[in-house]
């Protein structure tokens, strides 16, 4: 079976195409300026050269039959018809307490995404354009949703509750959902694999770090515990949100620069991490080594304040699971930079963690870089968001 993996944002379209039974990726592209001037497809055809389609696309429907047309083109397609897409599986990012699961949708399944869009209201919202799109350009085809928020439903009260008001929480629903739930549940899974051992059996910390970073405690097969919130604001810094901090603050900045709640919420999420910490050097961890390289302070103080923050998160999981077996890196900071998993592991050493260093500083390959007598063991692991919701949508069929 062949299946569509879709994941929409505002103005942008990432898909690939995957055949379930070999697990083959046999194209994947972007969709990006969609409803903006400039827009363009590129596709990745499997096996051959990638196209570059620029053209207008006033809104998704129109991405998504580009799409589809890029990937029945006699020259550049990987299927001869659209019959040959058995399903499609869709990244939605707010699941809300309503989904614990992928599910595949009807209206039913519509009408609650909309009303989640309350809790993610850049995302939900474009997931939903998304689906529509696809209905329309391939009405009778069979369509999930795969929610970001689904894997963390597993964790008891204590950890996803706040310190407010109960009423807050039986009103609006304010609590810890945790996000990156697809990559989360198959990281932990891999790692399992990796070490010939059921993940039923282990303590699992998954550190999916990227430009948006969360780390989860996965005991027996379940999260129990995760670094981001209500929204991904909460737990790691960040690309560019600030992660964890005192809330007083938003009112002092608020006060102090004369800023609106929603002006407070962009610096935030935008304007802080580690482009906000390094003084504006960069959110893109290559251009902070190359600035402290350079001799930049201010660089420096945002690396060190990073790895000392998702060391923290680590060692702190061990209470959540009494105790640790398996540490994964992965996703784009996690996968490649080695500075920063070595550093983090640094920090560690006092639970016992050891790494070989040479095995450490593989890039974008699974490893297990611990060495014998380490007391966790420590890995690399690549983590396959689409492969993952091409498998949860395979399994709704």
């Amino acid at each position: 079976m062949k299946v569509l993996v879709i994941n929409c944002g505002s103005s942008s379209l990432k898909y690939q195409l995957i055949d379930s039974d070999t697990e083959d990726v046999l194209a994947k592209g972007l969709v990006e300026r969609i409803g903006i001037e400039g827009s363009v497809l590129t596709h990745r055809p499997a096996g051959k050269d990638k196209v570059v389609i620029e053209t207008p696309m006033e809104d998704h429907n129109i991405a998504v039959k580009l799409v589809i047309d890029a990937l029945v083109d006699k020259n550049h397609g990987v299927i001869s018809d659209l019959s040959e897409i058995d399903a499609v599986g869709h990244r939605v990012v707010h699941g809300g307490e309503k989904f614990d699961k992928a599910v595949l949708i009807d209206k039913g399944v519509k009408k609650d995404i909309e009303e989640l869009s309350a809790l993610a209201p850049l995302h939900n919202p474009a997931n939903l354009i998304g689906i529509n799109a696809c209905e329309k350009n391939m009405p009778g085809v069979p369509q999930a949703a795969v929610f970001d928020t689904a894997f963390h439903q597993t964790m008891p009260k204590r950890a996803y509750m706040y310190g407010l008001p109960y009423e807050y929480y039986e009103k609006y629903k304010v609590r810890r959902y945790g996000f990156h739930g697809t990559s989360h549940d198959y990281v932990s899974a891999r790692a399992a694999e990796l070490i010939g051992k059921d993940r039923k059996e282990l303590r699992i910390v998954v550190c999916h770090l990227g430009n948006g970073a969360s780390i989860s405690a996965v005991k027996n097969g379940k999260c129990v515990d995760t670094s981001m919130g209500l929204t991904p604001l909460e737990g790691l810094i960040m690309g560019t949100r600030s992660g964890d901090l005192d809330p007083a603050i938003l009112a002092y900045i608020g006060e102090k620069e004369g800023l609106s709640a929603a002006e407070v919420n962009t610096v935030l999420n935008k304007k802080s991490g580690i482009l906000g910490l390094s003084g504006g050097v960069s959110s893109d961890f290559r251009d902070i080594a190359a600035a402290i390289d350079a001799g930049n302070e201010k660089a420096k103080t945002a690396l060190e304040t990073y790895n000392y923050r998702v060391a923290k998160y680590i060692a702190s999981y061990a209470v959540a699971m009494q105790g640790i077996d398996v540490i994964a890196f992965t996703a784009g900071v996690g996968e490649n930079n080695y500075d920063v998993r070595s550093a983090v592991c640094d920090h560690l050493a006092f639970m016992g963690v050891k790494v070989d260093k040479e095995k450490f500083k593989t890039h974008g390959e699974e490893v297990i870089a611990s060495t014998k007598d380490s007391s966790i063991t420590v890995m690399v692991v690549p983590t396959n968001e689409e492969l993952a919701i091409a498998r949860q949508t395979i399994a709704l069929l």
